[in-house]
């Protein structure tokens, strides 16, 4: 029986977006794990496993829920000891964690900032008003004020990325020679702007475009299953 992941979609079911869901998604590809993806906008999240969480991703697996994309990772790890590690021992679990706080407290804002507008114009007109709604809460300001910053802000981000990009230099993958679950939480944030925002975050010529490529190749191209923004 295969694996349920509910993953965010906006009004294109078939556009699955979130970060945090394209974790999980290469996590169980990685594990060569059966798995079965139910496309689940914003105001579907609720209603999810009866309210299991107030955001997705999350996974049944038989008598199992399991929310949160790291914590999914543990669990099939522990879960399927047998497949390919996605951490390749404690340490690198640990070393995951910092990438996961790296990428959270220093990618996802200006990439989320960046894209908001586009993300709001993929959701359906209900999800909209509930983007908008929580999504101005959060900035307080209006969305396409805190978009407005992204030319001026772009320069400083790719800066930001310098550690990943000298890191790159030495190895094809942040996992060393393949990936790892550390490679598929950056993979998450970049994929969700390519597939919601048609602005350029990274220059063709950054050798982290260069890795991002062979991430979506990974799995058979899993991650170019779904096209880019245009």
């Amino acid at each position: 029986m295969p694996i349920i992941l509910y993953e965010l979609v906006g009004a294109d079911a078939g556009r699955p977006f979130s970060p945090h869901c394209w974790k999980a998604v290469m996590a169980l590809a990685h594990k060569g794990l059966d798995f079965q993806r139910v496309p689940t906008p914003f105001t579907a999240v609720p209603a999810v496993e009866g309210g299991a969480s107030k955001t997705v991703p999350v996974i049944r697996d038989g008598d199992t829920v399991v929310s949160d994309s790291f914590e999914i990772a543990r669990y099939l790890e522990e879960a399927y000891p047998d497949r390919p590690s996605l951490f390749g021992g404690a340490g690198g679990l640990a070393t995951a964690r910092f990438v996961e706080r790296w990428s959270q407290m220093s990618v996802h804002p200006y990439l989320g900032a960046a894209a908001l507008t586009d993300i709001h114009s993929v959701l359906a007109p209900e999800d909209q008003a509930y983007f908008r709604a929580s999504r101005e809460a959060r900035f307080g300001k209006p969305l396409e004020a805190v978009a407005a910053g992204r030319d001026a802000g772009l320069a400083m981000f790719r800066a930001t990325l310098e550690p990943l990009r000298s890191m790159l230099s030495y190895q094809q993958f942040i996992g060393g020679d393949g990936p790892l679950f550390a490679d598929y939480i950056v993979f998450g944030a970049l994929q969700w702007v390519r597939i919601t925002s048609p602005y350029r975050m990274l220059d063709a010529e950054d050798p982290i475009s260069a890795w991002f490529d062979r991430c979506l190749d990974l799995h058979g191209g899993l991650g170019r299953g779904v096209d880019a923004a245009a």
